[in-house]
């Protein structure tokens, strides 16, 4: 079934529309409801395409195109070349064997008749069909396909029942659970109302326009519009001022913004306009974009602070001159296509101003107190209650830092580093963040700045929240990188320790987030780090302050867990092989776990396993690997002078050269090396196989060989454990 989402170029109020065809084969549904939060809608329309096609087939009922359309008073399903009659199905009921069915003579037995006449049909219907499990008698029955219209009375309830939103709420007696009150239902195949009630509403033909009155019409905003053809939605809800399809709106939406900008000599600040972009998509049913300003003496506050008051309380567009520098004018989208522009403006003005001066005020009061001066106040905020305080937490990723930047090799980091971990909290305390929690680093780095810390320590608190989400930029410094991967492994670490693991599908802590954090900042700066080491340190940090171990095995469970994140990550961003990535994570000493390295052997390994001599070699591997394994030889010393065929030298002498290559080369990280190595086993191992008999009379020659195969196991498993990869790569 083909999805076709038209896109709408709109660049003014006046937008060329398709028309849909005039057919009576058109499906229309909508759901209008009080107003949807905006961030409700993108995933429900989602939902809806899914939830429509899973209906359509569910129901044998062909359509040419399918098209999802909503705004915050309303969600809508139109569907074109609807078949009009379902496909009739022919549904097989299968009985006894047939061997039970019928006697040596062909007759009928009871258990043809007793099964028959359970299916209401003669003997003489019964068909003979052949199956998996041998001959067997079944009756075919046709099921008639029913109208359309007739299915989709049935079905629609259904699938409006099964719509998922992150909150719902009951509002009358029918029980139903929904994001908002649903006040009308549309639903129309061709000019037929599919008839049917949902929430204690009855489905028709009427719909309601834009919630205000547009400029020279009398008609009631409520008194609602009458659809008369399934094909004539679009028409219908643009002459009710509405824009409902969200392309057409997103596209008016940045035309008009994008104009405005250029007009007050500026452009959008581009760290917020997706969002906001999308916010209003979804947020308005008509949009108009105005211009605004404010007071000049705002820019005296820090411009996150600026932004974010803007975005958070008004959903406002921030301007930005050419050199970055914010300016006092903002742009909002406003639901009011035919209201007062200028008094419109005065309004959002008016109402920006006020937040502004709150801003304003709890930055003022702020920077009365150092960061310094507020970290003893972290120990009134409690971190987790079997964790302790912040302050504590504090205290654990100071030491964990300082310890990283001698690790790493970084020693002369190591006082900045503890510095900003010491400060990095204390941003928790101020008012400006309680205001604008998104604003935590951020303030921090503000702060530390306007208190005179050194550059490194201000960039580190403001990087340290970075990677917010899977796609996020990294801390722009190396104390800053390192800042965020202690404090995110040591809340890691810390619940772990007291037995708060994620499960299932569940992350209430955002401890997933947190390790997938950890894996993007160590392989992408990258850092050398031993994830063992790593959450031993953390468990030191823990135990020094007194946190009860609920969990022994806790330092080996983290580090699978950011293992699994590792593997995650591979497949996402390398499209890595599963057994790919088991193969080299098999071998991994237990006391060692250093993702950067695991990371870059997989890369590798999935690169040659994509090459033509691959698979030969894994053939000859794979033999040596089952003879050994099965015979569960150790020994790997071998005695040239017991060798009888040519074979055996030639295994030998290239057996040694591979050793001595792949060992070098894996302590060097240069696994490409190592692996064009053991492909030049190929041969030797072929050409051994073909001439050589392992199982020899002698039991000494016999032993010697198996010690060869042994070293040929061993050389490999520096790399990886092949027995994972499969023999075609």
């Amino acid at each position: 079934m083909a999805i076709r989402t038209a896109q709408s170029s709109g660049r003014n109020r006046r937008v060329k529309r398709t028309a849909l065809p005039q057919s009576d084969s058109t499906f229309l549904l909508e759901i209008g409801t009080e107003e949807l939060p905006s961030g409700f809608l993108p995933n429900v329309l989602d939902e809806l395409v899914m939830l429509s096609k899973q209906m359509f087939e569910g129901s044998r009922l062909k359509v040419d195109s399918l098209k999802v359309l909503g705004t915050p008073r309303r969600l809508a399903l139109v569907v074109n070349g609807v078949e009009l009659k379902q496909a009739s199905l022919m549904e097989e009921v299968f009985g006894p064997p047939k061997s039970a069915a019928f006697d040596s003579a062909g007759n009928p037995t009871k258990a043809a008749e007793g099964f028959a006449k359970s299916q209401g049909v003669p003997v003489a219907h019964l068909v003979i069909k052949e199956t998996p499990k041998g001959l067997y008698v079944c009756v075919q029955k046709q099921q008639k396909g029913l109208p359309a219209k007739r299915v989709l009375v049935d079905a629609v309830p259904s699938l409006l029942a099964k719509l998922h939103f992150p909150k719902a709420m009951r509002w009358n007696d029918s029980r139903v659970r929904f994001a908002r009150p649903i006040r009308w239902i549309v639903a129309m195949l061709g000019k037929d109302v599919v008839p049917f009630e949902f929430a204690g509403v009855r489905s028709g033909q009427r719909t309601l326009g834009h919630r205000f009155p547009q400029k020279k019409r009398t008609r009631s905003p409520e008194a609602g519009w009458t659809i008369p053809h399934a094909s004539h939605y679009l028409k219908t809800l643009t002459n009710a001022g509405v824009v409902v399809d969200p392309n057409e709106r997103r596209d008016l939406i940045r035309a008009q913004v994008d104009k405005l900008a250029k007009t007050a000599n500026g452009e959008i600040d581009p760290e917020t306009r997706q969002e906001l972009i999308e916010a209003a998509v979804f947020g308005v049913e008509s949009p108009q974009a105005i211009l605004g300003t404010f007071h000049q003496d705002f820019l005296s506050v820090p411009k996150p602070v600026l932004i974010s008051s803007m975005k958070e309380h008004q959903g406002f567009f921030s301007l930005i001159d050419d050199k970055g520098a914010l300016l006092p004018k903002f742009i909002a989208v406003t639901n009011m296509p035919w209201g007062d522009k200028k008094l419109i403006t005065k309004g959002n003005e008016r109402v920006l101003a006020a937040r502004l001066k709150d801003a304003q005020h709890f930055f003022r009061e702020d920077v009365k107190r150092s960061l310094a001066q507020r970290v003893p106040d972290l120990g009134q905020i409690v971190f987790h209650q079997k964790l302790g305080t912040v302050y504590q937490k504090v205290e654990r990723v100071k030491a964990l830092v300082g310890w990283f930047a001698d690790t790493v090799g970084r020693p002369e980091l190591k006082t900045e580093c503890e510095r900003a971990a010491w400060l990095s909290k204390a941003d928790l305390t101020t008012g400006m963040v309680g205001e604008f929690p998104t604003l935590q680093g951020v303030m921090g780095e503000e702060y530390a700045r306007y208190g005179k810390e050194s550059a490194p320590v201000c960039h580190a608190i403001g990087g340290q929240y970075y990677p917010r989400f899977p796609e996020d930029r990294l801390p722009a410094t190396l104390p800053g990188v390192l800042l965020a991967v202690a404090d995110r492994c040591d809340s890691i670490a810390s619940f772990f320790s007291v037995g708060m693991v994620p499960t299932g599908s569940e992350d209430p802590l955002g401890l997933r987030r947190a390790a997938y954090g950890v894996v993007r900042l160590v392989t992408e700066t990258p850092l050398r780090l031993n994830m063992v080491e790593v959450f031993t340190q953390s468990s030191e940090c823990l135990n020094a302050q007194g946190v009860p171990c609920k969990t022994a095995n806790s330092i080996q469970e983290s580090v699978a867990f950011i293992i699994d994140r590792l593997k995650f990550f591979a497949k996402q961003t390398s499209n890595l092989r599963d057994e790919v990535m088991e193969a080299v994570i098999r071998v991994r000493p237990a006391d060692c776990c250093d993702i950067f390295d695991l990371l870059t052997r997989m890369r590798a390994l999935q690169a040659m396993a994509l090459q033509a001599d691959f698979e030969p070699l894994m053939i000859g591997f794979k033999r040596a690997h089952r003879i050994v394994e099965k015979e569960q030889w150790q020994e790997v010393s071998v005695d040239p002078g017991r060798f009888i065929h040519e074979a055996e030298h030639t295994m030998f002498r290239s057996l040694g050269l591979a050793q001595r290559i792949v060992s070098e080369a894996v302590v060097q990280q240069d696994y490409e090396q190592a692996l064009r190595a053991l492909l030049e086993l190929k041969v030797p191992i072929d050409e051994f196989f073909g001439s050589v008999l392992v199982n020899d009379d002698s039991p000494a020659i016999r032993a010697n060989r198996l010690s060869l195969l042994a070293g040929i196991d061993r050389v490999f498993c520096q790399m990886a454990d092949f027995s994972c990869m499969p023999s075609g790569g």
